[in-house]
């Protein structure tokens, strides 16, 4: 039997043991093939971004850099995979909004706590989202477009992607701070939506900007306003919807995360590496033409940001009684 004096020994020797351990492991790192998780499946946006994030990576680092598709279950097999896994550094997530500030609240039995049981490494880049009207449609910007729907309430509708995606909550938000009543039509996917507002079958959408900007450029659709508080810098002539209605914003993003735990050391060579290929001109153009605004963020800023989001849909989804479909 260990007597107490051994005991004592113990449990200090296992602690200067730990203490020398997370240190060695950060000055190691990384020492082997590093896999980036994407929760969708191949040729999604999530795809095309890890995987030029990761060539840069591999580069940076010297060690190959591996992504892997896990999809399914809206992006939580892959998900949970990640929030699982050792927090070494060598399992990362390519994460999306969707995944950890919209799924906790539309789906059940959530496997995973989605702000506590991960380590924000950076936020990649914004899916800019847009609000798209019919050219028949009598408004031109958002000032005309509130007055004309207080004037006709509940005559107007619009098209999103999907029940609880952030372009059905950018609506909802939109009713919420404008005392509109614009009914919500969801469809599934943005491609069907964006369709009808050209065809005239709808008047209005929130899209993703890379789905409709050959066509606002052509004149099949008018532009009325960016969800963001800052004009998209390409296509600077498109208003922000927050210059009609103070403090509006909805975000779609792009994330890299890890599982909770991850040394801060691993975190911040991680956070170098990845914010190094992001800001790269080749990659910053490549994803600037597909319609994301790189952000490449400390971990810092984004856990601020990601807290942020997580407690607005949890206010939109579950006040507006948001269930998916």
């Amino acid at each position: 039997m260990m007597t107490p004096r051994r005991r004592i020994l113990a449990a200090l020797a296992s602690a200067l043991a730990g203490a020398v351990t997370a240190p060695a492991l950060a000055q190691s790192y990384p020492n082997k093939p590093i896999k980036i998780v994407v929760p969708y499946s191949p040729g999604a946006t999530t795809d095309i971004m890890a995987r030029l994030v990761g060539q840069k990576v591999s580069e940076d680092l010297k060690q190959p850099v591996v992504v892997e598709n896990k999809a399914g279950a809206s992006g939580m097999i892959g998900s949970d995979f990640v929030a699982k896994a050792a927090p070494d550094g060598y399992t990362i997530l390519m994460a999306t909004d969707g995944t950890h500030v919209g799924n906790p609240f539309l789906m059940k039995n959530f496997p995973f706590h989605p702000v506590k049981d991960v380590t924000p490494i950076t936020l990649g880049a914004k899916n800019l989202l847009v609000l798209v009207a019919n050219n028949a449609l009598p408004v031109n910007n958002v000032r005309e477009l509130i007055d004309y729907a207080k004037k006709n309430p509940g005559k107007l509708s619009f098209a999103s992607s999907g029940n609880g995606s952030p372009h059905h909550l950018a609506g909802v938000l939109f009713n919420q701070m404008t005392g509109t009543d614009i009914q919500h039509v969801a469809y599934k996917g943005g491609g069907p939506a964006v369709t009808d507002v050209v065809g005239g079958q709808i008047p209005l959408a929130y899209s993703s900007l890379a789905s409709v900007a050959p066509m606002i450029k052509a004149g099949k659709l008018k532009a009325l306003g960016i969800t963001e508080k800052q004009r998209f810098a390409a296509m600077p002539n498109i208003p922000t919807i927050a210059e009609t209605v103070p403090d509006f914003e909805m975000h779609s993003w792009l994330a890299f995360m890890g599982p909770a735990g991850l040394p801060p050391a691993v975190t911040q060579t991680l956070n170098r590496s990845i914010v190094k290929a992001l800001q790269s001109p080749d990659v910053a153009t490549k994803l600037n033409e597909g319609g994301l605004l790189v952000v490449a963020n400390t971990p810092e800023q984004f856990t601020t940001l990601l807290k942020a989001d997580y407690d607005k849909r949890e206010q939109l989804i579950r006040k507006n009684n948001i269930t998916a479909e």
